[in-house]
């Protein structure tokens, strides 16, 4: 970032204000075969990495979720499978082709109630002060344009006491096999992206605005900084991916 009117789209420099279209087009135009690429690029790997998500969140049938980027309903259907039918889960996302792709297939899997499908930005939610007991992000605060006002917003709408969780995707921390993950991002992935989503520009995006995203301790600080205490993390495969979680004072 060069300065305050612009932020990271890959490594790219834009507008600030730019940014948000941007990705907004980008998830448009790989909605329909989001989820069989999340499978392709991670060899499955992301369905362990969300199981261990939601076995850290260890969600409470009274309690009230919000699933911010949570379009396609992956993680919101594992928190209504690990909690109750009866549990409050709302998925929040700003763009309405990932949300249709979401309840098209909760409804082709049988699940109708307990979930609500909410068009909104990370950045300003559509919900009042202390909604929520559980606020969760999964793979979708590195597209946020301003992440400082996203993860303000989830203090704001958390009630006293209430838990912060995101899954995103981090800083390898062994030298080796940073080598070889960086080598399969940039030379595999968009490839993958080309054929199967016929988007090889969009996988490219993916894969360099994970290189831009702060590393696990600077995530950490800017956790604390929008007022979240008892902040921590925990990497997964070698820090590819890390949970970092933290909470509202009571």
């Amino acid at each position: 970032m060069t300065n305050r009117s612009t932020t990271d789209f890959g490594f790219q420099d834009v507008d600030s204000s730019e940014k948000t279209n941007l990705v907004t087009d980008i998830f448009r135009r790989v909605a329909s075969n989001y989820d069989l690429m999340n499978d392709v690029m991670s060899f499955g790997i992301h369905r362990w990495w969300k199981d261990q998500f939601i076995q850290k969140i260890a969600p409470k049938k009274e309690e009230k979720f919000v699933d911010v980027a949570g379009g396609t309903g992956d993680i919101a259907l594992r928190l209504l499978n690990k909690s109750a039918p009866e549990t409050d889960i709302t998925i929040c996302d700003i763009n309405p082709a990932m949300l249709e792709q979401g309840r098209a297939r909760t409804i082709d899997q049988g699940v109708i109630k307990g979930l609500q499908w909410v068009c909104g930005t990370a950045e300003s939610l559509p919900f009042p002060n202390a909604s929520f007991d559980v606020y969760t992000i999964a793979f979708g605060l590195r597209n946020v344009t301003n992440k400082e006002s996203a993860l303000k917003e989830a203090f704001r709408v958390l009630k006293p006491g209430g838990r912060f969780y995101c899954l995103e995707f981090s800083k390898v921390n062994h030298p080796l096999f940073e080598k070889a993950y960086s080598l399969y991002s940039f030379n595999v992935i968009p490839k993958i992206g080309a054929l199967i989503a016929k988007d090889k520009a969009a996988y490219q995006y993916l894969v360099e605005s994970i290189v831009r995203f702060p590393s696990q301790e600077e995530l950490v600080t800017m956790i604390k900084e929008a007022g979240f205490a008892s902040v921590s993390y925990q990497n997964l495969t070698q820090g590819i991916v890390a949970i970092h979680e933290g909470l509202t004072a009571q």
